[in-house]
């Protein structure tokens, strides 16, 4: 009797170990501090030490500092306003037709505020980083730090994950957990949640881009 094939496991997304600096495309809807925290360190250690590049800058509003600190770094950007257009479906895909055209291999949400759609997953599904302000899968959504303080946690931090189509549901790539003070606000809660999720972030970016990746179901193991 023959013995029957092995099933294949869930692994999606495998990425190959990085032989050039990859490109990158960040999007932004504010000040763009995490955007400058990736510039920083790609100026400092040069793309191919650091293993990616970022190639274009993306928005969802005009006149933003996000946008100027990519001008200030000589990068081309791009704006795809959602009122813009007559559905929120044309408006993504718009998004990621803009996203596309640089041809990235990663794209970076570093507080992009809008969700993105069945289009733009269908064609960065695997590749769209986002961070969020909590340890996830504990409070997800727009308010976690609040969500947080409120629950009377002793202990949160921030996530870095890749985005799916549900609310903060993507598989986590890595955590940084920050100490909740019996004084903290949520503005001074999330002041230091901030400086430990820029650090993590471009931490994060870094070892996909030269490292590699694989999903496997809801782990992703960084080559």
């Amino acid at each position: 009797m023959k013995n029957a094939p092995p099933r294949k496991g869930p692994t999606v997304a495998a990425k190959p170990v990085a032989e050039r600096a990859k490109r990158l495309v960040v999007l932004v809807s504010g000040s763009g501090t995490n955007l400058q925290a990736l510039l920083d360190e790609i100026a400092a250690v040069g793309a191919e030490a650091y293993g990616a590049k970022i190639v274009a800058v993306g928005a969802d509003r005009e006149n933003i500092e996000g946008l100027a600190r990519a001008e200030r770094a000589g990068l081309p950007t791009f704006v795809r306003k959602v009122k813009d257009y007559d559905s929120r479906e044309e408006w993504d895909a718009a998004l990621a037709e803009a996203v596309s055209s640089y041809e990235p291999d990663l794209v970076v949400s570093a507080g992009f505020m809008k969700i993105v759609g069945k289009e733009f997953l269908a064609r960065f599904g695997g590749r769209f980083v986002n961070t969020h302000p909590a340890l996830l899968p504990s409070f997800p959504g727009a308010h976690g730090v609040r969500d947080a303080l409120a629950y009377g946690a002793r202990v949160t931090g921030c996530t870095v994950h890749f985005v799916d189509d549900g609310v903060d549901t993507g598989p986590i790539i890595a955590q940084g957990v920050v100490e909740v003070r019996d004084e903290d606000d949520e503005s001074a809660l999330h002041e230091r949640i901030k400086e430990v999720e820029r650090r993590l972030l471009v931490e994060v970016v870094g070892r996909l881009a030269r490292n590699g990746y694989r999903i496997e179901g809801r782990k992703v193991v960084i080559q």
